[in-house]
């Protein structure tokens, strides 16, 4: 009642009531924040229109001088949200009315009314878009999508160009927009893992150029308000994020795979004390990490590089081995690598090889940094070899715990990536420095990256069925405790499978406790390897899809985590079948109903 009545008001806010405004903004998440931002926004218009109506002026001149800039979202990680929110800053700075909305909470019927629309989006697997964006995506390539000839729109993609399918989904949304006869008013840009400052100018580039145009058709008295906490989940003070993270403790490094197990699993507990953090069940923790000292040295030697020759990165001067160790991506290698590297070493072979892109591709999807350089061996300069490679990027993991059973800590459950390959053994960036490399009582920079498209029902009483495979296994453990400790009358049931029951069997006494208590409904393991015949989580879905159907009937949400690949794709396949089967629908009526589980939030995955 507050805000309508805020808004019903023509003078300016009073001190007091801007107060008690930034109150209540202070408790709503940016999701949350982004809708309050629209409904004022139309609120505003909708004076406007009754206002010029009252007047003698038509509607829709009126309401093409009250527009506001509309910013979608497609995240599979997170990174597009941040870029949105950037954007919406900038953009409210000057005097534009903006807000940012996920894509997933987008009413797509809204579409044909919006005037100036920018879409930040991801690429998700083979080109496909990230979960949060499939209904946007799907309707707009539907007979259904609008036509949009008064609609000005802009389009940033964000994407990792070690992928054949690099920034597809921006792609797409820019092509179909221009197909349904929108006009862009800025090119779109396609960016790799280090945007940040390119979407910074790409952004500013943007706002000077619809600046004069949605300032202009603002109100006369309309107020911009700098929303408070807008990178903060309902609750959270904390001062730490991504671009600042906090120097947590490591409490406990424990390997939870047997010692025969082919899997190395970790189960990590990082202490939060004294920073302000909090997280829910489904959210990830970003946990930035220093290179193998090893790694760096033999880097160094390969290059003739003396370890304190000064190197400037980003504006700031220090030593090279200090921008390998603690600033560099040394272990995921990528395509722009391969083409600076050899230009600077004046490599034939090597630039003949970065010049067939597909080649290419199969060639750095099996190697880390080091392997390119021990295979083509060259001279160059610090700078040069600094320039050549990216800003390192933090590793997302899936939060393992609840804040309701840990409180202060936060839990992980860490795969640690480690194989033999050309001779050498070779450890992953983060998995090796969080297992090998840091001792506990040790500090690691993190920080909390929300995720509201995983979720536990709002309702304690929904049915959920959990499919987590190995190391997928981490979000439900958060699950189980949150539900645990709310008391929730709803039925649990999960789905987990690893190689061995002897060796991998992640967590056994707390799920097998949990059964015993009740708090688990229904266990259900897939032990692959301990039978002739492999046996799979897809497998047991389709053993219990009677069961697993009938959960469905009966309003339970479904939740996947895991290995996006394979796993996923296998267990949406065994979904579909169970949905025809048991359903009595076609494989198109099948996929219909699960993309409206989707939509109503029963389906949500975490995969990478």
């Amino acid at each position: 009642m507050l805000l309508s009545s805020l808004v019903a008001q023509a003078s300016p806010l009073s001190e007091q009531q801007v107060s008690q405004l930034q109150g209540l903004v202070s408790q709503l998440n940016p999701i949350q924040q982004a809708w309050v931002s629209g409904y004022l926004a139309a609120s505003a218009q909708l004076a406007g229109q009754l206002s010029g109506q009252l007047a003698g002026q038509p509607a829709t001149a009126q309401a093409a001088a009250n527009a506001s800039l509309t910013i979608l979202f497609g995240s599979q990680t997170g990174n597009a949200r941040h870029v949105a929110e950037a954007l919406a800053k900038q953009a409210q700075g000057k005097g534009i009315v903006a807000k940012v909305v996920d894509m997933a909470e987008y009413k797509t019927t809204q579409l044909k009314n919006e005037q100036y629309l920018v879409i930040v989006t991801s690429t998700y697997g083979e080109g496909e878009p990230p979960e949060n964006a499939i209904g946007l995506h799907n309707f707009l390539f539907s007979k259904k999508a609008p036509k949009l000839a008064g609609l000005k729109y802009a389009v940033l993609g964000l994407g990792d160009t070690s992928y054949e399918f690099f920034c597809k989904t921006a792609q797409d949304f820019d092509q179909r927009l221009a197909e349904l006869g929108a006009t862009s008013v800025l090119p779109r840009i396609d960016l790799d893992v280090d945007y940040q400052t390119q979407a910074d100018s790409w952004s500013n580039q943007l706002v000077t150029k619809l600046e004069p145009e949605l300032k202009a058709s603002a109100a006369p008295s309309a107020q911009v308000i700098a929303w408070p906490g807008s990178d903060a989940t309902a609750g959270s003070v904390s001062q730490y994020s991504k671009q600042q993270p906090f120097a947590a403790e490591l409490y406990t490094n424990q390997k939870i795979t047997g010692r025969d197990s082919t899997k190395d699993v970790r189960h990590i507990e990082i202490s939060l004390a004294d920073s302000g953090l909090t997280y829910q069940p489904g959210d990830a923790l970003g946990v930035y990490f220093l290179n193998d000292p090893a790694l760096v040295r033999e880097l160094l030697l390969l290059t003739a590089i003396a370890r304190d020759t000064p190197v400037t990165l980003s504006d700031n001067k220090l030593t090279v081995e200090q921008a390998l160790t603690e600033q560099l991506e040394l272990t995921q290698s990528y395509p722009a690598f391969v083409e600076k590297y050899a230009a600077a070493t004046t490599n034939a072979a090597l630039t003949a090889l970065a010049a067939d892109k597909a080649a290419l591709r199969a060639y750095i999807s099996e190697r880390q940094i080091i392997d390119i350089v021990r295979d083509y061996p060259g001279l160059l300069s610090a700078q040069q070899l600094v320039d050549a490679l990216r800003k390192q990027q933090p590793r997302l993991y899936s939060i393992a715990s609840s804040q309701a059973e840990v409180e202060d800590e936060v839990h992980l459950t860490v795969g640690v990536v480690r194989y033999d390959a050309y001779g050498q053994p070779h450890l992953g960036g983060a998995s090796g420095f969080l297992a090998e490399r840091l001792a506990e009582g040790d500090k690691v920079k993190v920080f909390v990256e929300h995720n509201n498209n995983f979720r536990l029902p709002a309702n304690d009483d929904t049915p959920v069925i959990m499919i987590g495979p190995g190391t997928g296994i981490a979000p439900f453990r958060a699950f189980l405790q949150q539900r645990d400790a709310n008391g929730a009358a709803g039925k649990n049931w999960l789905f987990f499978g690893n190689p061995h029951f002897t060796q991998d069997f992640l967590y056994q006494l707390e799920l097998q406790n949990y059964l015993k208590r009740g708090l688990l409904t229904k266990l259900d393991v897939a032990f692959s390897r301990d039978q002739a015949a492999k046996v799979y989580v897809q497998d047991k879905l389709r053993q219990h899809g009677s069961d697993v159907w009938q959960w469905l009937q009966d309003g339970a949400h479904l939740y996947i985590c895991g290995d996006a690949n394979r796993m996923a794709k296998d267990v949406q396949q065994a979904l579909l079948d169970i949905v025809q089967q048991y359903g009595g629908k076609t494989a198109e009526q099948a996929q219909a109903y699960l993309d409206e589980l989707r939509v109503a939030k029963r389906y949500q995955k975490d995969v990478y």
